[in-house]
């Protein structure tokens, strides 16, 4: 079992939607793992998306635009992500990542990278502010996982 644990934990990780944000309570509340073994796989699970999508973003938003039921899909990634990350296009790498680092819905490295290729900053700046977001978002969400399982163990105490 544990190792399918650090599995999930790991794809939770990697998944766009559930990131950090997902894997790390998993691995904490549900999967019982150590606070260690969570924070590590999360971190890598999260950032393994990265360099791929980095380079890949632009190849798959030109394969989405060539098909007429997919072009939409593509143009709300391209839309969405450049509303919500107008801190990256004015801060650049250090909008990227603080971006990445707010733990919260349509945040995280999966649409922070894309904006970074999409805003065209350099690989090595963007990857270094993901590392440094995921890492930050990666003790928030730690953080809050923690006490808020104290808390509920307080109020909920038989």
């Amino acid at each position: 079992m544990e190792i399918g644990a650090k599995l999930i934990v790991l794809l939770l990780a990697a998944a766009p939607v559930s990131e950090l944000r997902g894997a790390i309570p998993y691995g904490i509340l549900v999967a019982k793992l150590s606070l260690a073994e969570v924070f590590i796989l999360a971190i890598l699970g999260n950032l393994l998306p990265v360099i791929p999508l980095f380079f890949g973003i632009e190849f798959i938003l030109k394969g989405l635009n060539h098909f007429r039921w997919t072009k939409k899909f593509g143009l709300w990634i391209v839309e969405t992500t450049k509303r919500r990350t107008t801190i990256i296009e004015y801060y650049e790498a250090i909008g990227l990542a603080l971006f990445v680092a707010i733990p919260l819905p349509i945040t995280g490295a999966w649409t922070g990278i894309i904006a970074a290729s999409l805003f065209k900053i350099k690989f090595r700046y963007a990857l270094l502010a993901v590392i440094v977001g995921v890492l930050i978002a990666g003790i928030v969400v730690t953080g809050l996982t923690l006490s808020g399982s104290e808390l509920f163990h307080l109020l909920y105490k038989k």
